[in-house]
């Protein structure tokens, strides 16, 4: 096969432009999947580059995958080289080199239900409970700790003891700081390491060890980075690591896509490439192989609109299609109603229920909607729910494989006594004492006790006995097969079908699956550790089809994504855009977002609003995103009343004039002292972005008091 065959110019530059800094400005549906895919195969085919010499970084995994696939059947070889995320490819770095922060090889790679077995420990051994802090809070205040107000939390890991950081958990006071080293203590303690440890021990590794990090550098000749308006800081400093040697960098972005800068993102290191990295080539990418001109019609004219942009137009291949439609109901109700009635008008055309998804910017949006699809008996999926990799039996199948891995105690405390054991409370806090007073793991300190009195009439020897056999015999032999065999012999398979749990099994069933294809995907060197620490990094936007059925989900979830016909609805100010967007730069990232929805329509773009009014009884306006796009490009099934779309450029516009151009303007650092127009001065003791608010003590008051940043507080 010819490799640049079918490729427009653009792509053909791309592709062969192997050598030095390269930056390709891709316009949303313009092929970059398939330009890195063949850039890949080019370099491997006609240069003679070997696959395990080649980095190619995604957003997902699930991009991965297919990108794996792709490259597969263009060169034949089963040798993909890494393809991988960030923090995939940081678990392989680890893998290979955990030695140099006296970590095994064998570390674990922790997802949110294992973190929440940690809290679980936390809070029972401190008499917390979820009025303190719920899991979910705690799970963003460590990530928060982590990424911003203690960034050399992983030093505590590397250099103190055990002991040690029990003594800091011990001494902590305040449910924060008992919260934070507890789960320090208690990752240091089975070896587990989060998502956002991956990156820090990664880039602490290329720090103090100049020789791991040559190494790399010197393996990964040719680099290739997907999504780069989505990088952030710590994710930039490993890329700029690895390019250290070789300098062949290639990077994939589209600055009007650039929607989580909330977690860290920065498009600078997008549009400044070039600065940084000299000389460096840029193409740009244009033609969209995806959507119909007149989507494209809408989507340009509404990115159109935002200030601080690249200025580039996609440009359309495919012929004419449906008009984009817009609709406007007099209440929520009537809205779902519309989008029901319009999907089964298309499902009667002949669209299957599956080319259709319903975007949203919130997923309370979507209780009026699945009413109607509910009364109207219309197949759907909320992509949101408990994701596949999260339910419990698939949960507790993976802990089996990591309890004959690792041994852990959070395999263990999970699956010990599923099925029933007779290990209940009373013998589990015997092997807690018993392992606290040793030092050991929860089943080592079985192993220990199995003769105690206190096992008799239990079934812990064949538990012991079960992964004994396994963790000695599970090596070189395909995961897929041990996972059957281990679901058998540990009578849990038996458990659910005595229950006559068959959507259990059918679970269970697609996890075998899941890990065959996944087997087949990556080839040989699958290993139950590798295969292992790729499920914990999966997440909802890797979650599997859910066959013919309307998809729901928010527009962030859709990133990446295509569907033959979109419904954009609750095209409301203060749903789309949020009512939480407190400064013009947070509008923009808004704006951007709305044009990532519409750019996921293929065929046709339905947009929907509502009218009526807010809970607190204010009038619901139309969105400015609408209102954005010329209005000779949108047909109105029913268009809202001349009145209300006055009254909304009205509020639109006064709105705008209130917000600051960023959040650096009026937010201040923890310590700052401030002055209030009323309160007077005081001294900043805390930051609240989610609440967007400072709480602030000030002089001349008892208690503190939550500042909202639309106070514009002034530095003293």
């Amino acid at each position: 096969m010819d490799i640049l065959e079918h490729l427009n110019p653009a792509q053909r530059e791309a592709v062969t432009s192997t050598e030095g800094f390269v930056r390709v400005i891709a316009g949303a549906g313009s092929g970059k999947t398939r330009a890195l895919s063949h850039r890949f195969a080019y370099l491997v085919n006609e240069l003679g580059i070997l696959p395990g010499n080649i980095l190619c970084v995604t957003f997902t995994n699930k991009s991965a995958h297919e990108m794996r696939q792709r490259i597969h059947a263009l060169t034949g070889d089963n040798d993909t080289g890494f393809i991988n995320t960030f923090h995939g490819f940081c678990v392989s770095i680890l893998q290979e080199d955990s030695h140099a922060v006296q970590y095994p090889k064998s570390f674990l790679v922790l997802d949110n239900s294992d973190i929440d077995d940690m809290l679980r420990i936390i809070y029972e051994e401190r008499g917390l409970s979820l009025r303190d802090m719920t899991f979910s809070a705690a799970r963003d205040m460590i990530e928060i700790q982590k990424l911003f107000k203690r960034p050399d939390y992983y030093r505590d890991m590397i250099a103190l003891s055990l002991d040690e950081l029990r003594e800091k958990y011990d001494h902590a006071v305040g449910a924060k700081d008992i919260i934070f080293y507890g789960y320090l203590y208690q990752e240091k303690k089975c070896f587990g390491l989060d998502y956002n440890d991956l990156i820090k021990f990664t880039l602490y590794i290329f720090q103090e060890h100049e020789d791991v990090k040559l190494k790399w550098q010197r393996r990964l000749e040719y680099i290739m980075i997907d999504e780069f308006q989505d990088i952030d800081q710590l994710q930039y400093e490993l890329m700029e690591a690895l390019c250290g040697y070789h300098k062949n960098l290639f990077i994939v972005g589209d600055p009007d896509q650039t929607i989580y800068t909330w977690r860290g993102a920065d498009v600078k290191y997008l549009l400044d490439f070039h600065k940084h990295f000299a000389p460096c080539k840029t193409i740009m990418m244009m033609e969209n192989y995806r959507s119909t001109p007149e989507i494209l019609a809408a989507a340009n004219s509404l990115i159109d609109k935002n200030r601080n942009r690249l200025k580039k137009e996609l440009i359309p291949t495919l012929p004419s299609g449906e008009e984009v439609l817009c609709g406007y109901a007099g209440t929520n109700q009537e809205e779902a109603a519309m989008i029901a009635e319009r999907a089964r008008l298309l499902h009667g055309r002949g669209a299957p229920w599956g080319d259709m998804a319903v975007l949203y910017r919130a997923h309370y949006v979507t209780r009026t909607v699945e009413e109607a699809f509910l009364r109207e008996k219309l197949p759907y999926h909320i992509y949101s729910g408990v994701q596949f990799f999260a339910r419990k039996e698939v949960k507790d199948a993976l802990s089996y494989l990591r309890l004959i891995a690792y041994k852990d105690d959070l395999s263990f405390l999970r699956v010990a006594n599923v099925p029933r054991r007779n290990l209940g409370k009373r013998r589990m806090a015997f092997l807690r004492d018993f392992a606290a007073e040793r030092g050991c793991t929860l089943y080592e300190a079985l192993t220990q006790t199995l003769e105690d009195d206190i096992f008799k009439g239990t079934k812990a020897a064949s538990l012991v006995s079960l992964v004994e056999r396994y963790a000695a015999g599970y090596e070189g032999r395909p995961v897929s097969e041990v996972l059957s065999a281990l679901l058998n012999d540990s009578g849990y398979e038996r458990m659910l079908r005595t229950e006559g749990a068959q959507d259990r099994l059918d679970d269970l069933a697609e996890l075998k699956q899941s890990v065959h294809e996944y087997e087949t995907t990556c080839g040989e060197e699958v290993g139950l550790e590798h295969y292992l620490s790729h499920v914990a990094l999966l997440t909802n936007a890797d979650e599997a089809d859910a066959g013919d059925k309307i998809k729901l989900m928010t527009v962030h979830a859709a990133k990446g994504l295509e569907f033959p016909y979109v419904f954009l609805c609750g095209m409301n100010e203060g749903i789309f855009p949020s009512r939480k967007t407190a400064t013009l730069a947070g509008m923009e990232e808004e704006r951007r977002l709305a044009f990532v929805a519409v750019t996921r329509a293929k065929k046709a773009l339905y947009l929907s609003e509502a009218g009526g009014r807010t809970f607190d009884n204010a009038p619901r306006y139309p969105s400015r995103f609408l209102l954005d796009i010329d209005p000779a490009l949108l047909t109105f099934t029913q268009p809202p009343p001349q009145g209300l779309v006055e009254e909304a450029r009205s509020y639109i516009e006064a709105s705008t004039r209130a917000l600051p151009e960023n959040t650096e303007a009026y937010i201040f650092p923890i310590g700052t002292r401030v002055r209030h127009a009323l309160f007077g001065e005081g001294a900043v003791l805390d930051v609240d972005t989610d609440k967007s608010a400072h709480l602030v003590q000030f002089d001349g008051m008892a208690t503190p008091r939550q500042i909202s940043f639309k106070a514009k507080l002034e530095r003293i």
